[in-house]
């Protein structure tokens, strides 16, 4: 198994987790709180740390302005650098998010082009009519059709990684040609055959994008939607549907997995009922995939995402110096993904596992996941009322959760779960 078929992710922005301001440039060097976080997600039971962007910018990030240059809210390549080793010797990875798509109007280059117009040396990186990101003006689009283009993001992702970095998150890889991610990818990967490039993918055809662009892994957010959408309709027919068509993205790749992060409404303010967030979370680390993580949820943190300027705000706080301080440590949600990402640390061929539902009602579902002769069983219960499910005879005993197993079946508690192994 290569290193990301072990990685469990725990993702983190910047930016916000640091309490930057966000709109404001002033140096401060505040990226080492994230160093006193590493022990914080070994404790959890990752090992890896994705990061949202750091590269200087103009307010979120997203704006990007100089990707060789981290972000003087958060401090300086050392600070960087030192957060990068010190997750090393922690044997934890690191992934950076980058945005190669558009650049902030500071980015020079553009700059340049605003000042110069038609006589820019620079005006092929950008489209002739200089159009923007999904209608934000402050996002300008590269034109991924120019050669210079791609030798600038080469070097970008070389840079870092040549500074110890493990891959790459691709933001709005959906946006971007797939020739463009293939030309890059495989220069990169002439001298950095084992890093992990995963693509942000909002739909679409998962497969065959992976197979066009050359990335390791996509966003799945055909299964993120399935999870909490199915809990708060009660209608596990949708979730199992998901589970087919993940099996499938499962046949050509391993799908990267997450019940949040910076861009979506957090789990624990989506659902209706908050006994659903464990449900949720079973899913999550009992299916094949590469699991992820947001900051915070652990914790049960709540934060609407919402339509307009600083929307985002609610779903990416500052965090307090140390996990202790952190309202919610160790209590039940704590405690819950220690458990269950343990439990998935304990079966890492979870990573390629294949599900088979066996039990499906709006409100009770069973299935069991395999990978060659392992196997597991999960069953999940919304109802108020016990439910009976179904399970192939394999003499199941109870690892995880609350169940009565038998030969006669399963009988799970009211709006309760169980995982068992035979």
């Amino acid at each position: 198994m290569r290193w990301p078929d072990h990685a469990i992710w725990w993702h983190a922005y910047p930016l916000g987790f640091v309490g930057a301001v966000p709109d404001g440039t002033a140096p401060t060097p505040r990226l080492g709180r994230l160093n006193g976080w590493l022990d914080h997600l070994i404790g959890l039971g990752c090992n890896g740390l994705a990061l949202g962007p750091v590269f200087a910018s103009e307010t979120h990030g997203y704006d990007t302005v100089d990707h060789f240059r981290v972000d003087p809210r958060l401090g300086v390549e050392d600070d960087l650098k030192r957060l990068i080793d010190d997750a090393s010797q922690k044997g934890v990875r690191v992934l950076l998010d980058g945005v190669f798509n558009h650049v902030g109007r500071g980015f020079p280059p553009f700059a340049d082009v605003a000042a110069n117009g038609e006589e820019s040396p620079y005006r092929k990186w950008f489209h002739p009519d200089l159009r923007t990101f999904e209608g934000h003006d402050r996002l300008v689009t590269l034109n991924h059709a120019e050669p210079d283009v791609a030798d600038y993001v080469t070097e970008v992702m070389t840079h870092w990684l040549e500074r110890g970095i493990d891959g790459w998150r691709l933001d709005a890889a959906y946006a971007v040609p797939p020739v463009f991610w293939r030309t890059v990818i495989d220069r990169v990967r002439v001298r950095f055959p084992d890093a992990w490039f995963v693509g942000e993918v909002i739909h679409g055809d998962y497969p065959a994008l992976v197979e066009l662009a050359g990335f390791d892994s996509v966003t799945q957010y055909e299964l993120w939607k399935a999870i909490w959408s199915s809990l708060n309709d009660r209608n596990f027919f949708e979730l199992a549907h998901a589970l087919g068509r993940h099996d499938q993205m499962l046949e050509t790749f391993v799908p990267q997995t997450f019940l949040g992060n910076h861009d979506v409404t957090r789990i624990a303010s989506r659902l209706d009922d908050e006994r659903q967030i464990a449900h949720a979370l079973v899913v999550l680390l009992t299916i094949g995939g590469v699991p992820s993580i947001y900051a915070g949820d652990e914790f049960a943190f709540e934060g609407v995402k919402e339509e307009r300027e600083g929307g985002d705000d609610a779903i990416r706080p500052a965090f307090p110096e140390s996990p202790g301080e952190t309202p919610g440590y160790g209590l039940t949600h704590h405690s819950l993904h220690q458990e269950l990402i343990g439990l998935r640390r304990r079966h890492p061929w979870l990573v390629h596992a294949r599900t088979t539902v066996d039990t499906l009602t709006n409100t009770a579902l069973s299935y069991t996941v395999g990978h060659g002769t392992e196997r597991l069983a999960v069953v999940l219960n919304l109802d108020d009322e016990p439910a009976n499910v179904d399970l192939p005879d394999a003499g199941w005993t109870c690892v995880a959760g609350e169940a009565a197993f038998s030969e006669k079946g399963v009988t799970v508690p009211p709006a309760g779960w169980a995982i068992a192994g035979p």
